[in-house]
């Protein structure tokens, strides 16, 4: 990276930080800085592992274990070298979580000693790390950082850390040595939180405890890897590196780039004395370079969707139960157990399935969504070892134990026999149609196994027609959970505004889809949910009324592909509709 000044202009064009150029940026509702390599330098203390071994060393004797400083702090440093190798793959991570201080002297410091000794110091963790984090490196104030807070306070742009720490409290002592805590108003530390950069959220988490959002800060960092993916993530109004050591020696290659790169703090000193107060919500920094206009009209084909999201089950098909492929799996479900050594006939292997698809059934009953809450999907190894193990016949836990490292196989197996799938009239056709106007297709589906789906799909020759998948059973949440859905809008980068969902049963496929922010929700009879009950949960409950409530897939495509396809002949909906929201 060079140490080229520039910085993203409201009109999209780059102003040196230090000219005279006299176009205005949007004041930052809040500036945001990292701990280390911004409002410090810092300089490693090659003593300090010795040091806290020595502290480690009083705690064990104190418990009547003796290890000298030395030998403790040859095992420290290889816990210092695993937690660094451990930091950087983080960095890779969309959202990594922080190690808590019990975890990181448990599996990192101290996972070398024996038990006893490791419980001692996994007690003191806290302070432990605290001593570690304060004696590890000299902590100098940044050039020209008094300056930047001075400007900010001038300019009433609050002030905030985001910073990752193994120990905030040790942070927070460092900084109270300086006098300078009152001009910080929050300082967010990964340990403390439990996220850590480049998750977007300890950002977001920051810029809304200043009552603010991302969009309106700027944030100051000093690494590519975490700081300024973190920035982009959050969708910052501006990026900005201060230089440090850590600045040109990302542990992997980083294609994000900073908005204005300076050498030490003071440097962001014009850009921000440059900006103005915006006296309503404009356009953020981010979104003016990135050019996106508000239009004055919609073209043609902004008429079409942005994307057309389907259920599976009831929409691309539909089902009959299959008593042949059923039976023939269970009794190859009999012999595996038998061979294992766990005698099995096939009737005993029917009986027990069909018990545990009850015991199913009564599971999803008691994992329905809460007040809005998640929705979970159960795993292969619940449904097998816990559902359908107890109603088998041998030693129940030999029997759960092969059950277990058989779950996904056997899951797989059962998907692909469990029902007779038929596509639906009209699928091929809409699909296709949409590939040709270059609307992409997602599958949101709640399925015990999205691999039996895709391998169906590949059967039926309409794999290549989709786009993106998201089955429960690999997002980890069921519709009504709307993470299905905003997982596929996010894969297609598509508008959820203008985004289509199609599926058939009301009390699952709309919340999904309202949730997840779709415009245009639909309704197709002839799935899994019968007339009677479709339509009595429409009128019961508002909130389950779809855009529209159609008869067949057919009855589908003069709607999404309208005006492409409604001027043909013959392509005028012949489907029951149901047009608006209560």
């Amino acid at each position: 990276m060079t140490t080229a000044e520039t910085l993203l202009t409201p009109s999209g064009r780059t102003a040196a930080a230090g000219d005279d150029d006299s176009t205005p940026t949007l004041r930052p509702d809040a500036l945001l800085l990292d701990f280390g390599g911004v409002v410090f330098s810092t300089r490693k203390r090659p003593e300090a592992g010795l040091e806290v071994a020595r502290i480690a060393a009083e705690l064990l004797a104190q418990a009547g274990h003796h290890r000298s400083p030395d030998e403790l702090a040859s095992v420290f440093a290889g816990g210092g070298v695993a937690l660094r190798d451990w930091k950087n793959s983080q960095s890779r991570l969309l959202e990594p979580i922080e190690l808590d201080h019990r975890t990181i002297w448990r599996d990192f410091y101290a996972s070398p000693l024996p038990a006893a000794e490791r419980e001692v110091l996994v007690g003191h963790a806290g302070e432990l790390q605290r001593e570690l984090t304060t004696r590890s490196s000299e902590h100098t104030l940044r050039t020209g950082l008094v300056e930047l807070l001075d400007t900010a306070a001038e300019l009433g742009v609050p002030v905030g850390i985001v910073s990752n720490a193994h120990s905030g409290r040790a942070h927070r002592a460092i900084l109270d040595q300086t006098g300078l805590t009152g001009r910080f108003a929050v300082q967010l530390y990964s340990d403390e939180v439990g996220i850590r950069k480049p998750h977007p959220g300890i950002i977001d988490l920051a810029a809304r405890a200043l009552g603010t959002s991302a969009r309106r800060c700027w944030y100051v960092g000093d690494t590519l890897d975490r700081d300024v993916v973190a920035g982009r993530r959050a969708g910052v109004a501006a990026v900005m590196v201060t230089r440090s050591h850590h600045t040109d020696t990302p542990p992997f290659p980083v294609t994000e780039r900073a908005d204005l790169v300076v050498d030490e703090p003071g440097g962001i000193v014009p850009a921000l004395r440059r900006t103005v107060r915006s006296s309503s919500a404009g356009p953020t920094l981010a979104e003016a370079a990135a050019g996106r206009p508000i239009p004055s009209g919609v073209s043609e084909s902004d008429r079409l969707p942005s994307a057309l999201l389907l259920d599976h089950g009831g929409v691309i098909s539909t089902s009959e139960p299959d008593e042949l492929g059923l039976a023939a799996f269970t009794a190859r479900l009999a012999e595996g157990l038998s061979a294992a050594g766990h005698a099995t006939t096939a009737d005993q292997a029917a009986s027990g399935l069909a018990s545990g698809r009850i015991r199913h059934k009564e599971w999803k009953a008691a994992h329905e969504s809460v007040n809005g809450g998640p929705v979970p999907e159960i795993d292969p190894v619940t449904f097998w070892a816990e559902l359908v193990g107890p109603e088998l016949p041998g030693d129940p836990d030999a029997v759960a134990a092969w059950l277990h490292a058989e779950a996904h196989r056997l899951m797989y197996d059962y998907s692909r026999v469990k029902s007779a799938r038929t596509p639906r009239p009209g699928i091929v056709e809409l699909l296709r149609t949409a590939g040709e106007l270059g609307i992409p297709v997602g599958i949101v589906s709640n399925t015990v196994s999205g691999r039996g789906i895709r391998s169906l799909l590949e059967d039926q020759g309409l794999l290549d027609l989709i786009a993106a998948h998201a089955y429960s059973d690999e997002v980890g949440r069921r519709k009504p959970d709307p993470l299905g859905v905003r997982t596929v809008l996010t894969a297609v980068d598509a508008d959820p505004r203008r985004a289509w969902f199609v599926g058939d049963k009301p009390h699952r496929d709309v919340p999904a889809a309202r949730a997840g922010g779709v415009g245009t929700v639909v309704i197709v009879r002839g799935g899994a949910t019968g007339d009677d009950e479709l339509e009595e949960a429409i009128a019961s409950d508002p909130t389950l009324r779809p855009d529209h409530l159609l008869d067949s897939i057919e009855d589908l495509l003069p709607l999404v592909f309208a005006p492409t396809v409604s001027s043909q002949p013959d392509s005028q909906p012949t489907a029951t509709s149901t047009k608006g929201r209560s």
